[in-house]
């Protein structure tokens, strides 16, 4: 496969859709996964979301079964879900908590930094030191967790001192999880994606999210040489000058982008009315307009953070044409249901959207499962952010098959 595949990527043509096998073919999923998710750093969670001493969260990545969890001192730590004994899997719910690790088949019991504390019946010359759990790479950026399957994992540093003075001010160590959802799309995941870097679809497509958000394609976008028009410049200063940075930035060889960018005129959240879905703020945002800080991180993460909630969007792929987004609505630990936000007002905007994106992506996905698809021009106008996610999957896949490439050579 990798030989065919790169022959396809060799022959793309930047500025249009990538050929019918990209959304379909299993040999090139199976590519992707090895390629790009268990190399690249992965957005896992809130940090927030595990609250307690003992609580978990188990991701599936491809053929990875990871649990995530929250240590007694604290320290929020990930490993493989799998016994060292004979291989059973120790956390069977999606989440919970635990006192320990105990493996369900002969109860192997681990700590919560992964050491093995118990194994009953293994004879004198048995050293549990050698048997803990085996450890997932993991990093924390301002509350957001993110996890590497690789055994020697990409820089991390980079991102997070990029990311860091834009998320710090949005005070994620003081938020809970308001409302978490886990959709399935039955479609590609580099249509989840692509679907999501553009708003050319938005004003046919969102009534609800159009509501605060702009369908202007500079909000949405990727300029050329990152540059901003006088109106968007003058927003970026604005939000400086009140201790929010704002300025677009896109680094990775484009892997990850920060900018804070507007709402529509008079709207400060995302709500249908766009006043505030809660009266208490999860930020130090001085000023009730800054808009959203819009952050994506490749292939697995976007994020909307506002000056009174902040939500998060985990994408996982599940095969060639199955997708889940996972998103949480986070809001300050103080905030109390009923008193300082309405449920429903705090999430209508994204539930109606996401569904919305899941028809569009499942739509999409058919039409590119007939004979008949070819790739079609991307709009230079309303498009500049597919280009950039598509032409960065183009890059980083190329680069991926080239030592097999040139192995096979």
């Amino acid at each position: 496969m990798s030989h065919s595949m790169q022959h396809l990527l060799d022959r793309r043509t930047s500025g249009f859709s990538l050929e019918r096998p990209f959304y379909t073919d299993a040999g090139i999923f199976d590519a992707e996964l090895t390629s790009i998710f268990y190399r690249e750093w992965l957005f896992a969670l809130p940090a927030c979301q595990l609250e307690k001493t003992g609580s978990y969260m188990r991701l599936t990545v491809g053929a990875y079964d990871v649990i995530v969890v929250k240590g007694a001192d604290g320290a929020i730590r990930a490993f493989h879900n799998s016994c060292r004994h004979r291989g059973s899997i120790l956390c069977e719910a999606s989440q919970g908590q635990v006192a320990k690790l105990v493996c369900p088949y002969h109860q192997w019991t681990y700590e919560l930094d992964g050491s093995l504390i118990w194994a009953r019946s293994m004879g004198p010359d048995f050293d549990p030191s050698k048997w803990g759990l085996r450890p997932v790479h993991l990093r924390e950026v301002c509350g957001l967790v993110f996890i590497c399957l690789a055994d020697t994992p990409p820089d991390f540093d980079s991102f997070a001192e990029l990311a860091r003075p834009y998320l710090e001010i949005h005070d994620l160590h003081r938020a809970k999880v308001a409302h978490t959802t886990t959709i399935t799309e039955k479609g590609n995941w580099k249509l989840v994606w692509e679907n999501n870097r553009e708003c050319y679809h938005c004003g046919g497509a969102h009534p609800s999210l159009c509501q605060s958000f702009p369908i202007d394609p500079e909000i949405g976008g990727v300029t050329a040489d990152g540059g901003a028009s006088p109106k968007l410049q003058a927003h970026f200063d604005k939000c400086a000058a009140a201790g929010a940075p704002a300025q677009f930035r896109m680094e990775g060889d484009g892997q990850y982008r920060v900018a804070r960018m507007p709402l529509n005129e008079g709207a400060v959240s995302y709500t249908l009315t766009g006043q505030p879905a809660v009266r208490r703020p999860l930020c130090r945002v001085s000023i009730p307009d800054a808009g959203a800080l819009l952050f994506f991180h490749y292939p697995s993460s976007w994020c909307h953070f506002l000056p009174d909630h902040s939500l998060t969007f985990r994408v996982t792929p599940i095969g060639p044409q199955e997708t889940q987004v996972t998103t949480t609505w986070l809001v300050d630990r103080d905030a109390v249901e009923g008193v300082d936000y309405d449920l429903q007002t705090l999430t209508e905007v994204w539930l109606h959207t996401n569904d919305e994106d899941r028809r569009i992506v499942e739509a999409n996905q058919l039409g590119i499962n007939s004979p008949a698809y070819s790739p079609g021009p991307y709009s230079p106008v309303e498009e500049t952010g597919v280009i950039q996610f598509v032409d960065w999957y183009a890059v980083t896949m190329s680069k991926a098959l080239a030592p097999r490439k040139v192995a096979a050579e």
